[in-house]
């Protein structure tokens, strides 16, 4: 389990909440990426290498997929860095391949990227902390408005 280092963390997806697109990823879908690392891109555009800004390490949870961020040292992750620093992009997506599906209920898939977005379509994926790490290594933590943490027992 990730603790430290990360810059930030939140759900990549949640379980049992119906997407825009009209899918419900169901628990323990993305169980195979457990432990997985994965890119972190800018709203799944693959048509350049700048629009990689890290990557994501996928931990599977019972309410469904977190993911601790990594950003790389790029000028294109350096400006992410800060809107989510910021608060202003606080929304994940995944892409994933290999879906099996049980009506319109994903019961199987493999996540091959996360994405920063604007919006998406699971409403539960989105940035729940952020670490600033400073040079004496103090390490401060961000929540975000909406993340509701009552006891260690709500922490991932």
């Amino acid at each position: 389990m990730v603790r430290h280092k990360y810059y930030f963390a939140g759900w990549v997806t949640k379980n049992d909440i119906r997407c825009s697109d009209g899918v419900t990823i169901k628990h323990d879908a993305f169980k195979d990426n457990d432990g997985q690392k994965v890119p972190l891109v800018w709203n799944h555009d693959y048509n350049s290498p700048t629009n990689v800004l890290g990557h994501i390490l996928l931990q599977n949870e019972k309410n469904g997929v977190y993911g601790f961020g990594f950003f790389n040292d790029t000028e294109e992750a350096i400006s992410a860095k800060k809107l989510v620093k910021h608060g202003d992009i606080s929304n994940m997506s995944i892409g994933a391949r290999k879906l099996k599906r049980s009506g319109t209920d994903i019961v199987h898939g493999s996540i091959y990227e996360v994405s920063l977005v604007m919006a998406g379509a699971n409403p539960g994926a989105m940035i729940e902390t952020v670490m600033e790490h400073s040079e004496d290594g103090e390490e401060k933590i961000h929540f975000y408005p909406g993340t509701l943490i009552h006891s260690a027992d709500d922490l991932p």
